[in-house]
């Protein structure tokens, strides 16, 4: 199991819109986090800043090919096209990034 993080911004004035979106997430967008080996998912947001942050556990064995997998999901991509023009990329994010990973620096159970 691999413990993951990232970080992005929200657009001030989509804030309610995105806690609505993700008070109803779509059932099929869930099934599909599910069969890419992702547990325990959550998203935080910081306000007044708006910073959100997301955290998972994954279980599988390629992150790289269950990304793929999700990315190449019709309903996934409409669910993306909803929740990204509330969010607001940082400029230091890496190439092909949206939410930008972060490095996890402690952990203790």
């Amino acid at each position: 199991m691999q413990r993951m993080g990232m970080v992005i911004g929200l657009d001030p004035e989509k804030v309610d819109e995105y806690k609505r979106l993700h008070a109803a997430v779509w059932q099929d967008v869930l099934a599909m986090i599910s069969k890419c080996n992702i547990r325990n998912y959550s998203i935080f947001l910081k306000e007044p800043e708006n910073l959100l942050f997301g955290y998972w556990e994954y279980h599988g064995g390629d992150f790289e090919a269950d990304a793929a997998k999700m990315a190449a999901d019709p309903t996934t991509q409409e669910w993306w096209d909803v929740c990204m023009p509330c969010q607001k990329p940082f400029e230091t994010r890496k190439e092909g990034e949206w939410w930008a990973m972060m490095d996890e620096v402690f952990h203790h159970d």
